[in-house]
């Protein structure tokens, strides 16, 4: 790439403290040092980033992919460790990592059409027969879910008061209460996804749709669809919510209490980030509590 490297909006907010500052500063050569050892031909970034740079990339002998250079979050640090156990099954393959620049070189999606361009139904469709190749059996260097979940039940509290107290405190004592339930009462552990919205799972070419950009867990399989249940990608309404909770817990044989314990605490833990209210997040978790 000969021209200026060009950071997406979404990727602005990083700009707010001195580590998301010292990142950016140091991306060009982190770029540069990944095209260099990777013989790589790359474009400007996607515009779509929020939590990484990704970059359109052709390695020497044509095959197109994606170099993806992480923001060094904790939600992200195993992802190339999540692609390489699936290995290409229902997600993007892992063609090259380094972990020290947090580099990934993955297989790129063609024509790359986001699940969500579908009617609803015919995503659900998708998700049904997807998800269940995904929840393979795995344990370290995973976090577990239950670790995952009381660091959710410390911040709550503290997040809420933080920020003003922007929501009732049922919501927050409800959200702990379902957590304190759910993380003693786990069944089989499985690697789960905490992002698989519909806008991580992409149309390919090896395979009708891949997984992309995974946050991965070991816990039960009815965390495993709380993305989708709660992502405005495929309706933001009452009523399509439920209708996600429904389709997706009964099709896979989910107990759908569950799942919507999970997805109201992990929605609220996740209504609050970087100092901003997410309203739409909000929304779902009263929506939830509502429906009993």
């Amino acid at each position: 790439m000969d021209s200026e490297l060009l950071i997406p909006d979404g990727l602005g907010w990083v700009r707010g403290t001195p580590a998301g500052r010292e990142w950016l500063a140091a991306l060009p050569g982190r770029l540069a040092d990944c095209a260099a050892r990777w013989s790589l031909r790359v474009g400007q970034p996607f515009a779509y980033a929020f939590a990484s740079l990704a970059l359109p990339a052709e390695l020497p002998d044509g095959t197109p992919a994606v170099l993806k250079l992480q923001y060094p979050d904790p939600d992200s640090i195993h992802e190339a460790t999540a692609l390489e156990h699936w290995a290409g099954v229902g997600a993007a393959r892992l063609l090259a990592h380094d972990p020290e620049r947090r580099a990934l070189l993955v297989e790129r999606c063609v024509p790359g059409t986001p699940l969500h361009a579908l009617r609803t139904d015919e995503a659900l469709d998708v998700a049904v027969g997807l998800l269940p190749r995904l929840w393979q059996p795995a344990g370290a260097p995973f976090t577990p879910l239950a670790e995952e979940a009381a660091g959710w039940m410390e911040r709550l509290p503290e997040d809420w008061e933080r920020a003003g107290r922007p929501y009732e405190r049922r919501l927050l004592d409800a959200a702990l209460g379902l957590l304190a339930d759910l993380v003693g009462s786990q069944g089989e552990q499985v690697l789960v996804n905490q992002d698989l919205h519909a806008g991580n799972v992409l149309r390919a070419t090896r395979e009708p749709w891949l997984v992309i950009d995974p946050k991965p867990l070991t816990g039960d399989r009815e965390f495993g669809v709380v993305a989708l249940v709660r992502g405005a990608e495929l309706g933001h309404s009452p009523d399509a919510v439920r209708h996600r909770l429904d389709r997706l817990s009964g099709e896979l044989g989910l107990d759908r209490e569950r799942v919507r314990g999970w997805t109201v605490g992990q929605t609220l833990a996740w209504s609050i980030g970087e100092g901003h209210v997410f309203p739409h997040q909000l929304d779902v978790v009263r929506w939830l509590l509502g429906a009993g």
